[in-house]
């Protein structure tokens, strides 16, 4: 795909001005930090914030795009001719020798052919296969942003067989993400991790760095974000993305709890913009939640949703915006009360972890609580003390019927209700306690960044094994 002006098939307008090249702080690059409260959704601490947190130079002076709704796609219509109107095209095509674990469907901006294929992929659950008359010419994603996330990110497209183009404002630090990139796919390799059906080599030939922004989203229909966690730093980025893309490439952010309503506010090609947001660490971690702007295309999605699946992660789709979206709003609700019991001396910060790495959390690694729910409920006429925890036995029901989920909660729902009446405050996350669990954590890992970092890495074996187990263990 050449680089050509919106409606000629590329994926951005022409312009002189080059990107964000003209001005690139200069500054020393260190492991980021992680932070204190939110997942690193988008990778980097302090080093990264200082390296994108001067002004950016005004986007290049280009031609107001057309806001035009784009017509239905007709079945058969050539790529070109849906390009010029402006349609999302199918995902970008694989490297040829790439296996790919699922196919792609090739969603259009709308029609019967497109409302099918979204049909199949929410009544079946799976992306399934779908014959297209039209190929894309582009094969391209761009990973905006070469923090941990970013890399990840970056490896995770190539093992699908993408070509990616890793982008940052300085190059020493796109240079330095090769490097780290390289020697994270060799170790993968040499430990039967690698993912995909390419070798390392294969799969680093698929990927290039730059540090123009121009250069980086040519020839791509899909652009990651990876940039750090800063609302007015995101809002940047993608108000010059919106002045340089046409409308065949999806814009998704990476963030891990800004709202899509205020990311992408006031953008041209708001319908094809949406939040991907990756659980920490995204090598080993499956898990994307995709988050909808109130005006993101539903073959936008879609096609996000088919990416995803097609290089091996777990997409789930929220269907409303919400702040923390599903994960962080899990994550914290644990954490707030892990945080009481510890301030109010019920348990030790380190017997509270235990109550999670060898209780729940083993139990969770391959189901979800609704799930154990429904699995935990026994049958009620085989359980003499069915009611002892419900406190009414009226409400009990005879087991044929009731079981699985509601008979859980009618067994269960008015002691569930007496506990979480319980509940204290918002922890502050301050002061004494915060004290009590840092020395807590010290104890079991040293604050310094070589006994941190061995953790870490052990915490990604671990995983990466879990991963492996799991795709050896099929449900029934």
């Amino acid at each position: 795909m050449t680089l050509g002006a919106r409606g000629g098939g590329g994926g951005v307008k022409q312009s002189k001005a080059n990107s964000w090249s003209a001005q690139r702080p200069e500054h020393v690059v260190r492991p980021p930090p992680p932070p204190r409260a939110r997942s690193r959704a988008s990778g980097g601490g302090r080093s990264a914030r200082a390296r994108w947190a001067r002004p950016l130079p005004a986007p290049p002076s280009v031609a107001a795009p057309s806001t035009r709704r784009a017509p239905a796609a007709r079945p058969g219509a050539p790529a070109r001719a849906r390009a010029r109107r402006g349609e999302v095209e199918a995902p970008p095509a694989p490297h040829p020798r790439a296996r790919p674990r699922r196919a792609l469907s090739p969603f259009g901006a709308g029609g019967a052919s497109a409302r099918a294929a979204r049909a199949a992929v929410v009544g079946s659950g799976t992306v399934r296969a779908m014959a297209s008359s039209a190929s894309s010419t582009a094969d391209g994603v761009a990973v905006v942003g070469s923090g941990l996330i970013g890399r990840s990110w970056a490896m995770l497209f190539a093992s699908g067989g993408f070509r990616v183009k890793l982008y940052d404002i300085e190059q020493q630090q796109v240079t330095g993400a090769l490097d780290t990139i390289r020697k994270e796919m060799k170790l993968l390799e040499q430990s039967g991790a690698l993912k995909g059906s390419l070798g390392a080599e294969e799969q680093l030939a698929l990927i290039s760095g730059c540090s123009d922004l121009r250069e980086a989203v040519e020839g791509t229909v899909h652009i990651q974000e990876c940039v750090p966690e800063n609302l007015e730093l995101k809002q940047q980025l993608f108000a010059q993305l919106d002045q340089i893309v046409d409308g065949n490439v999806v814009l998704s952010s990476s963030s891990s709890c800004l709202l899509p309503s205020k990311l992408f506010a006031g953008l041209v090609h708001v319908r094809q913009c949406l939040v991907a947001h990756p659980v920490n660490p995204p090598y080993h971690v499956p898990l994307v939640e995709l988050v909808p702007h109130p005006e993101t295309a539903p073959a936008t999605m879609d096609r996000t949703y088919a990416l995803m699946r097609q290089i091996g992660q777990s997409p789930v789709r929220i269907l409303k915006e919400v702040d923390g979206f599903a994960l962080n709003r899990l994550q914290y609700a644990l954490i707030g009360e892990a945080w009481r019991l510890v301030e109010a001396g019920i348990v030790s910060p380190g017997d509270l972890d235990l109550v999670m790495s060898d209780g729940l959390g083993l139990r969770y690694a391959f189901i979800g609580p609704l799930e154990t729910m429904h699995l935990n409920a026994e049958d009620v006429a085989n359980n003499s003390s069915s009611n002892a925890f419900s406190g009414d036995a009226s409400t009990i029901k005879p087991s044929a019927d009731l079981d699985g989920m509601l008979s859980y909660c009618d067994r269960y729902r008015e002691g569930m209700k007496r506990v979480l009446k319980t509940f204290g405050p918002i922890p502050e996350f301050s002061g004494a306690v915060a004290e009590k669990v840092h020395q807590a954590m010290c104890v079991k890992v040293p604050d310094d960044p070589e006994h941190l970092a061995a953790r870490r890495e052990w915490r990604d074996g671990c995983l990466m094994r879990l991963a492996k187990l799991k795709g050896q263990v099929q449900p029934p």
